[in-house]
């Protein structure tokens, strides 16, 4: 899982969060969008790896590949996450999370995109003026670019913003 940030006391904050960038994610291997409900991110276990974020990613834009594995620097379960226009592996989805990093600061992003893998550019509105941050991005429920799985409803759990 990812980080979301700490006051000089080493207390998580909720306001980091809500002011963050939202971004939208190509792939880099076909340029094929996989997420539009993105941001920058840091692993809890190794806050020296980058990472991109999304609370749900695009039907049909990524496919789980593989089966569930752990890594060294904690017990979350994880499985490879690739593009589903091009195969590319472009993340991981936390299947599983372990304790530790749901006692972490965290902000219940558990789909990663590898930055070295997927190319940032801002989300805006449709007019393009206004740039979207977490506190002013749509809901799941309201967001055009969330796209219910065939024959069910957007469920707002699933969806942890």
């Amino acid at each position: 899982m990812e980080t979301e940030g700490y006051d000089d006391g080493g207390e998580c904050f909720a306001g980091t969060y809500n002011e963050k960038k939202v971004i939208q994610l190509q792939c880099k291997s076909c340029e094929s969008f996989i997420c539009y409900r993105g941001m920058r991110a840091i692993l809890l276990a190794d806050t020296s790896v980058e990472l991109f974020s999304t609370d749900l990613p695009p039907y049909q834009a990524v496919e789980l590949v593989g089966r569930d594995y752990s890594t060294t620097n904690c017990d979350c379960r994880i499985r490879d996450v690739a593009c589903g226009t091009c195969g590319n592996i472009v993340g991981y989805h936390v299947t599983l999370p372990c304790r530790c990093c749901l006692n972490s600061c965290n902000n219940g992003h558990f789909w990663m995109f590898h930055s070295d893998a997927a190319h940032p550019s801002p989300r805006t509105d449709r007019t393009g003026m206004i740039r979207y941050n977490w506190n002013n991005l749509p809901a799941c429920s309201d967001d055009p670019t969330v796209s219910p799985r065939p024959g069910a409803e957007i469920e707002l759990p699933e969806c942890f913003r």
